[in-house]
């Protein structure tokens, strides 16, 4: 694990973006597994910005999100799939078709996570983003969930859904539901890159880290992952104990 403490989150989406885009010079059709909610977005404007300038292209990149709401339409602005073509598609020369986001349709909902995993197994993600939920939750993989899932069908923590109801109008729009992949999905990734900024994250951040590795702390399996960097401001880093010590190892 290495842990990189940043002065604030404008610095954080800068020490991410630097990691994905000097791999995105180096493997132009990388696979990238991609997070929604506020802590990528710094790093997806970065990317943009890169873009822009002619730093990199995204035409031969393939994406995997990590999850979707079960329950809304892809059209409905705050699905994932809008999510991403707001933040960061729309802006890229990424092709649709490179393009992988579990599909939520409720005609056929028990075939969904196993069509998912199909599409993950056959391109490993080079690098995974990832946020972490005041719970310590990583994709929609809440407190207690298996930490041998592959994509699956979730109920949403209580406090996922208060603390994502900020982008709804009210906590009743918020679903109850979404397909998300599960932790061995996740530990696939050949590398991994977890954002996490503010006080709020503080406690659950030295959790992950310090803590055991339990299914209460979705994210504490991190732990064993070999190419694990964790990126976070000083508020979201001032509980960690030992970190001069966690940083030489």
């Amino acid at each position: 694990m290495k842990i990189i403490v940043c002065k604030d989150y404008n610095e954080v989406s800068q020490k991410a973006a630097a990691i994905v885009i000097k791999e995105l010079i180096l493997n132009p059709k990388m696979n990238i597994g991609l997070a929604t909610g506020s802590s990528p977005l710094g790093l997806y404007k970065k990317l943009i910005d890169a873009y822009n300038e002619g730093i990199i292209s995204f035409k031969d990149v393939s994406t995997f999100n990590l999850d979707e709401y079960v329950g809304i339409a892809r059209t409905h602005p705050q699905s994932y799939y809008s999510f991403m073509n707001e933040n960061l598609f729309k802006y890229i020369d990424i092709q649709e078709k490179n393009v992988n986001i579990p599909n939520n349709d409720l005609s056929k909902l028990d075939e969904l996570p196993g069509e998912y995993d199909k599409k993950l197994l056959g391109k490993q993600r080079d690098i995974q983003i990832l946020g972490i939920g005041k719970n310590g939750h990583i994709g929609f993989n809440e407190p207690g969930a298996s930490l041998s899932n592959e994509t699956f069908i979730t109920k949403l923590n209580e406090q996922t859904r208060i603390d994502n109801s900020r982008f709804f109008d009210s906590l009743d729009e918020v679903p109850k539901y979404a397909i998300t992949m599960g932790i061995k999905n996740i530990m696939y990734a050949k590398k991994i890159i977890m954002i996490a900024s503010g006080k709020r994250k503080a406690k659950v951040i030295n959790e992950a880290v310090n803590g055991p590795i339990t299914t209460e702390v979705p994210a504490s399996i991190l732990q064993l992952h070999p190419e694990l960097t964790l990126i976070i401001d000083e508020e979201a880093a001032s509980e960690i104990k030992n970190l001069d010590f966690l940083n030489r190892m």
